[in-house]
C-alpha cells in the first residue's frame, strides 16, 4: 500500500534526529550570530539540515525554526519543523510538526503538535503525537489518527507501525471508508 511510504517518513525523521546528533559531514545552514552556547547546550535558530544518502537512494532536508542540542549531546530537540524526503524509487514525502525530541540514550523520537505528513502521490496522515522506537523500528501513538488517500479514509485512535514487516494498524474506534474511484 502506498500509504506505507508516508508512514515511513515519520520513521525517517528519527534518522534525521540521529544524524543530527552523530554526524558532522552533512550540511547545516544556520546564521552564526543566531547560535547560542549555554549551560543547556547549543541552540540554533532557522536551521536547514541536508543529507544526500546516495547509497540509500534518498536525500532529505530538515528545516526547523529552532534546534537545541543538550550539552552531553544525548538529546536534540527542534520546533516548527518540515522534513522533506526525496527517494529515487518512491514519491517524495513531507512531514510537518510543531516539536520533536530525540534521545540517543533511549533511541526514542517523540514528534508532536499538529503533525501532518503527505506524499506526492496524494496520501496523508494527521495526528498530534507519535513515538518512534529506533531499536525496535516501531512507530506508535495512543491519540486520534487520520490516514487517507485517493481511495480510502481510515480514522481511529492509536497507531502501531512495524517498519520491519511494513504493517500498520489503527488500534481502536476505527472508522474506514473505501471507494472504488477517487472523489471528483
Amino acid at each position: 500500500m502506498k500509504i506505507w511510504a508516508l508512514i515511513v517518513a515519520v520513521g525517517v525523521s528519527a534518522a534525521v534526529a540521529f544524524t543530527l546528533l552523530q554526524s558532522r559531514r552533512n550540511v547545516v545552514s544556520v546564521p552564526v550570530e543566531k547560535s547560542v552556547f549555554s549551560e543547556e547546550g547549543l541552540k540554533m535558530k532557522n536551521v536547514q539540515y541536508r543529507q544526500n544518502d546516495a547509497g540509500a537512494g534518498a536525500k532529505w532536508v530538515l528545516d526547523a525554526k529552532e534546534v537545541r542540542f543538550s550539552q552531553d549531546r544525548d538529546r536534540v530537540s527542534f520546533v516548527n519543523f518540515i522534513l522533506k524526503v526525496d527517494r529515487q524509487d518512491r514519491p517524495s514525502l513531507k512531514l510537518r510538526g510543531d516539536e520533536g525530541e530525540y534521545s540517543k540514550d533511549s533511541g526514542l523520537l517523540h514528534l508532536w503538535g499538529n503533525l501532518e505528513g503527505w506524499s506526492a502521490d496524494g496520501y496523508r496522515i494527521l495526528t498530534d503525537h507519535v513515538v518512534f522506537d529506533e531499536k525496535n523500528r516501531n512507530l506508535s501513538n495512543d491519540r486520534p489518527v487520520k490516514i487517507f488517500g485517493p481511495y480510502f479514509l481510515v480514522e481511529g485512535r492509536g497507531l502501531s507501525v512495524d517498519l520491519q514487516k511494513e504493517r500498520f494498524e489503527v488500534l481502536s474506534q476505527v472508522m474506514a471508508i473505501v471507494r472504488k474511484e477517487p472523489p471528483i
